[in-house]
């Protein structure tokens, strides 16, 4: 029986994009004074200089125009997901895309929980070394495909990828986007306390394999024909398939690593590789084409979603609301008990998360704040920052901000409601495992 029920994703974030507005019409404007920041490389807030500013409430017609805006803003990441979308078709039509796997299925046989524990793995160091997020949207057909052949639900697919991208990058102690950056902004080492993070890390990667284990074991059923793995030929056109298909991921760590690259480059190399798929896959210009364009429709709806979810901040933003909700939950911090004080910043980092999607921003906005809070009330920079790795980190399990994760629960066709009740209870795990870990370094 279903205890919950949510709307259709694209109705929950227009209505958070509504909810936004009207919260412009109630919380004061206000504003920090911002500078820039020379060891980030980026604008952060300085600390008590919040001051009011006169009001500009964003208008229900404002609103929407924010979600074009967000479209805007969104513009790389909505244009991977299609450009990626279309090039996973064509390997899908050129007969690569079921023949990978057939094999895997093949290969892991009755030990398909190894499946499960080396993807995590994979997809949890993605989330520890570049706060893998965006990237994992170009994967899902390949993920439910696999899934599919191991008699596993949808819900497994996203736990394997995104969710153990999410803990990955939550707990990392080196992730440039959140650990990296609230560590400079704490003018702490880049991997000081990176001991106790491993730690925190290791631990938690095995709850959420072990958890993930649970669940897909559970509501495992037998696989249908149509997913039960049957002959493909993985002969030399195959393979220069395959090295196609990895191509662009192999260019994209490169090209990160070395040349500063993001996801332009990621869509162009996909776009090439898909193009080049079609040729060697024998389906001929208009063949390659069409498979393409068919691709592209089947992925709009995720990238809408990623458009309106960005807005959503954007209205905040224009109605000069975050930097007050911001002074609002910080300022209740300095009447409480030092040990308190602290634990309560793990809420205070996941309520600001909702508004302030991108962890590197919630970084730059609220780490100039908390760490001379910290100092005031003595508690150790090591754990402001491990506050915000969890409020930042672990809500975006949730938030219905996180565009990347509406996008590929849509894709995977999982009710969001569903997710939900499966991560409940572990997220309630990972909190504790970080307040340990808080407790540790006071």
């Amino acid at each position: 029986m279903r205890i919950l029920h949510l709307p259709h994703p694209m109705a929950l974030l227009l209505g958070c994009v509504l909810i936004a507005a009207a919260l412009t019409h109630v919380i004061p404007a206000g504003q920090f004074d911002r500078r820039d920041d020379a060891a980030t490389g980026r604008t952060v807030v300085v600390a008590n200089t919040y001051h009011r500013v006169d009001a500009q409430p964003v208008g229900p017609f404002a609103a929407f125009v924010a979600v074009p805006r967000g479209f805007v803003a969104a513009a790389e990441v909505i244009v991977l997901v299609l450009l990626v979308g279309g090039a996973w078709t064509v390997v899908d039509k050129a007969g690569t895309l079921r023949a990978i796997v057939d094999w895997l299925v093949g290969t892991f046989g009755r030990q398909r929980y190894l499946a499960i524990i080396l993807l995590s793995c994979a997809f949890a160091a993605g989330g520890a070394l570049e706060n893998m997020g965006e990237e994992i949207i170009p994967l899902v057909p390949v993920l439910l495909l696999l899934c599919q052949g191991f008699g596993y639900d949808a819900l497994t697919a996203a736990a394997i990828s995104i969710g153990a991208a999410i803990v990955g990058s939550a707990f990392s102690p080196l992730n440039p986007f959140q650990a990296g950056i609230a560590l400079k902004l704490a003018q702490l080492p880049l991997l000081s306390g990176a001991a106790l993070r491993t730690g925190l890390l290791i631990v938690a990667v095995a709850l959420w394999i072990w958890w993930t284990i649970r669940h897909a074991e559970r509501t495992r059923v037998e696989p249908d024909a149509a997913h039960v793995p049957s002959p493909h030929a993985f002969d030399t056109r195959q393979r220069v398939i395959l090295l196609l298909v990895l191509a662009p991921f192999v260019a994209y760590v490169v090209g990160v690593l070395n040349f500063g690259w993001g996801f332009n480059e990621l869509s162009a190399a996909f776009f090439v590789a898909g193009i080049l798929i079609g040729l060697v896959g024998r389906l001929g210009v208009q063949g390659t084409v069409d498979a393409y364009l068919e691709g592209m429709r089947s992925v709009t709806a995720a990238a809408v979603l990623i458009g309106v979810a960005r807005s959503i901040s954007l209205v905040l933003d224009d109605g000069r609301a975050i930097d007050t909700i911001l002074n609002g939950l910080v300022a209740p911090l300095a009447e409480a008990p030092r040990a308190f004080a602290a634990v309560l910043m793990i809420p205070v980092q996941a309520l600001l998360h909702i508004p302030v999607s991108s962890v590197s921003g919630q970084a730059v906005l609220t780490m100039p704040v908390l760490i001379p809070l910290s100092d005031l009330l003595g508690i150790s920079r090591q754990a402001a920052v491990l506050a915000y790795q969890a409020g930042a980190g672990l809500t975006e399990f949730w938030t219905p901000t996180n565009g990347s994760l509406m996008a590929i629960l849509l894709s995977l066709k999982c009710p969001y409601e569903r997710w939900l009740r499966f991560i409940l209870p572990m997220l309630f795990v990972l909190s504790a495992l970080f307040v340990v870990g808080m407790l540790a370094v006071m």
